[in-house]
């Protein structure tokens, strides 16, 4: 008990002691932190001074995730370097550029443009990656062999409004052009427009585009090396701090696709951009990459639609005169440009890849063309009647119009009209050019990656002519003739109309198929969405299915299903094909084609495909003599066929192409007395395009190209 007395004793006066000293020992504590975090402040400050780079490269690590188990936000996962070149030089500035980035820790991967295929772009907007640009300018301001086919698609995607402006969008970039300063004309012309096209889509440059003089004595640095090495040396400053999650832009003052840098670059280019901007080229660049007064005044004049009437060129041609358009012939040299049309000899409109064709008719390669080119599966068409895609040419003979559909994919940048009231060119001439055009637009195809030798050479002899690209081929006046001339040159036709012309219908020749757009039901839906100029728009588009009900081939009823617009007149629909009696109906969800000051359609309006399948069922339920055959779910497109074409229980959709050719013959050769029907030139459709199988109209002979990040839908036709 003394014991236990002591030891609680003791400890009492220790606690006691510590409580009488506890000033001291907070005093002391304080003290020793403090001091210890000054020593610990000193120390990290003398260690950054001390290596600096280790410091940096410890951190790149650390927000890459490339040192440690940690997760950490990745702000750049890796570096695409891309490169054009035809005497090596950009390959080697490629192969050099790797090994700096590799020295950063970052995954590196070189790619020569040759090999790629540019559709895969967009996968970049997702990955994270920086795309580097190595491009080299070679004769007369053309890209390289090997970057050609790049350029061209990068060009046309960046004029095709169906891509639109933020296509690209979330996809970082440089580039560096090489070039020439000897040759002033077309000095750096490609890294040029890769720059301004990649803006245009929507792209995010990392660094203002610089350029490389092989001209030692025009060469900022002294050499194209040197020029590159400097270039090189930002680059990789600025991937560092991409890596750090730094997100300031090249300059932030980029605008109209030039990349405008904070610093003065009057030093750095100043004597090749001045004396290349006087050249007529860089002239009629600057024609459609700027805005300038007088075409302000032209866009005030026409207002804020860019639907322009051919009745109202009249009040605004004074306007458009004003405008830079003395430079016609030089524009028209300028390859990345759209080329102008031009009728009765004066400039009105412009179209993204097309080839135009005398005063009123045009042509274009159609993506299905391209897709089955390197197979990767035709159109709707290819699967519903047994067209093939890489042998169709989709062309017009009028290029204007008498509807302005809220849909059209050409954002009415064709002229609009109720009647012919242009100089006509021949039908012979209009079709030559048109095949002309069409093949040398394949032939660019030579060497591209994923092309077909066995379909190019096929692709050169065109079997099937889609008269849909744009306007109302049936306005031509020797539409007749020009029809024929295809059938003489074996090429099936395939001819739609927007249903305002019942008189030319009924006095058409036979046609290999016959299409009607239908686009509403009732007479408000469609003045809502055709916008036709009509005044008696409705009872020319009745008239016009009563006389599709007369002809004796093919007929079709095409219709475009706008969701919250005419998705909803199932019955109404119905009582037009009672009218019309076509022998198919397409039905096809509406494709967004980007924003149009000439249209409030948005992608609330694009049904889903199960959407109009589901529309097609209830459709199908209400006109007995019609059932649902073909389905092609990549177009969002199925086809309701009459029953006559289903012989024994088995669909008969196809089109036998060469006994419809030996038809037309007979027919002409007995003045029109033999007469043949749509029943004596069908083939059997195969089990893959029906409606139901398990492809769902994909042609099994092609392989499906699926994307890792899958992007919107920019079809076409």
């Amino acid at each position: 008990l003394e014991v236990s007395m002591d030891t609680w004793n003791f400890f009492y006066t220790c606690l006691v002691s510590l409580w009488l000293h506890r000033f001291y020992i907070y005093s002391a504590l304080a003290s020793g932190i403090s001091i210890w975090i000054i020593a610990q402040f000193f120390t990290t400050k003398t260690k950054k001074k001390g290596n600096p780079a280790s410091s940096e490269g410890a951190e790149d690590k650390l927000l890459n995730g490339l040192g440690t188990l940690q997760a950490k936000e990745v702000f750049v996962t890796g570096v695409k370097i891309f490169y054009g070149s035809q005497t090596g030089t950009a390959k080697k500035f490629a192969a050099g550029l790797a090994e700096a980035v590799i020295s950063l820790n970052l995954p590196v991967e070189v790619i020569s443009m040759g090999d790629y295929d540019p559709d895969d772009l967009v996968d970049e907007t997702t990955s994270r990656s920086i795309c580097v640009f190595l491009v080299a300018t070679y004769t007369d301001g053309e890209p390289t062999e090997s970057a050609a086919w790049f350029c061209k698609w990068l060009g046309e995607a960046a004029t095709d409004f169906r891509f639109g402006k933020t296509y690209l969008k979330g996809l970082r970039y440089a580039v560096f052009g090489l070039g020439n300063s000897a040759y002033i004309h077309h000095y750096n012309m490609v890294g040029r427009r890769v720059d301004k096209w990649l803006w245009m889509l929507g792209a995010s440059r990392v660094l203002t585009r610089a350029e490389g003089d092989c001209n030692v004595a025009q060469s900022k640095h002294g050499s194209i090396e040197a020029d590159f090495e400097a270039w090189k040396t930002k680059l990789l400053s600025r991937l560092q701090a991409l890596c750090r999650g730094e997100k300031k832009p090249c300059s932030g003052k980029c605008k109209k696709g030039k990349c405008k840098s904070s610093r003065k670059q009057s030093k750095e280019s100043s004597s090749h951009e001045h004396q290349a901007s006087e050249h007529e080229d860089t002239e009629a660049e600057e024609l459609f990459d700027t805005s300038s007064e007088e075409e302000a005044d032209a866009e005030e004049a026409g207002g804020t639609n860019s639907v322009v009437d051919v009745e109202d060129l009249g009040n605004i041609m004074s306007h458009v005169k004003k405008a830079k358009v003395s430079l016609l012939e030089q524009v028209q040299n300028v390859r990345d440009l759209s080329p102008i049309i031009k009728i009765d000899g004066l400039i009105y409109f412009s179209f993204p890849g097309y080839r135009l064709i005398g005063s009123h008719s045009g042509v274009k390669l159609c993506r299905w063309t391209k897709s089955m080119l390197r197979g990767r599966g035709g159109c709707y068409k290819h699967t519903f009647y047994g067209i093939e895609s890489h042998r169709c040419m989709e062309a017009t003979p009028s290029l204007a119009c008498a509807n302005k559909c809220v849909f059209c994919w050409r954002h009415h940048t064709n002229p609009v009209g109720t009647e012919w009231q242009w100089k006509m060119d021949q039908p012979e001439m209009i079709l030559r050019e048109a095949i002309e055009n069409h093949q040398n637009m394949i032939k660019q195809f030579k060497g591209v990656s994923g092309v077909r030798a066995d379909r190019m050479e096929e692709a050169m002899a065109v079997k099937h002519c889609a008269l849909s690209l744009v306007g109302e081929p049936i306005m031509y006046p020797e539409i007749n003739q020009f029809v024929k001339l295809l059938h003489q040159h074996s090429i099936s036709s395939f001819l739609v109309t927007n249903a305002q012309f019942p008189d030319e219908i009924r006095n058409l020749g036979p046609v290999t198929q016959l299409y009607v757009s239908v686009d509403a039901s009732t007479r408000e839906s469609l003045k809502k969405i055709d916008r036709p100029l009509f005044k008696d728009f409705w009872q020319r588009f009745l008239d016009s299915l009563k006389a599709l009900s007369e002809k004796q081939q093919r007929t079709v009823y095409r219709l475009t299903l706008v969701k919250a617009w005419n998705v909803d007149e199932l019955k109404a629909y119905a009582e037009l094909i009672a009218l019309g009696k076509p022998d198919f109906v397409e039905v096809k969800g509406v494709t967004y084609c980007g924003e149009s000051s000439a249209s409030n359609l948005t992608m609330a309006n694009v049904p889903w495909h199960e959407e109009v399948v589901h529309f097609v069922q209830e459709l199908a339920d209400l006109i007995p003599d019609y059932e649902i055959a073909c389905e092609h779910e990549h177009s969002n497109c199925l086809l309701i066929a009459h029953k006559k074409f289903k012989v024994d229980g088995e669909w008969w959709t196809w089109i036998n192409y060469g006994r419809f050719q030996e038809l037309v013959q007979e027919q002409e050769r007995s003045g029109g007395s033999k007469t043949f029907t749509a029943a004596d030139y069908v083939a059997k459709t195969p089990r893959w395009a029906l409606f139901g199988s398990r492809e769902r109209g994909f042609d099994p002979l092609d392989v499906r190209y699926q994307r890792k990040n899958k992007a919107r839908d920019i079809s076409g036709c």
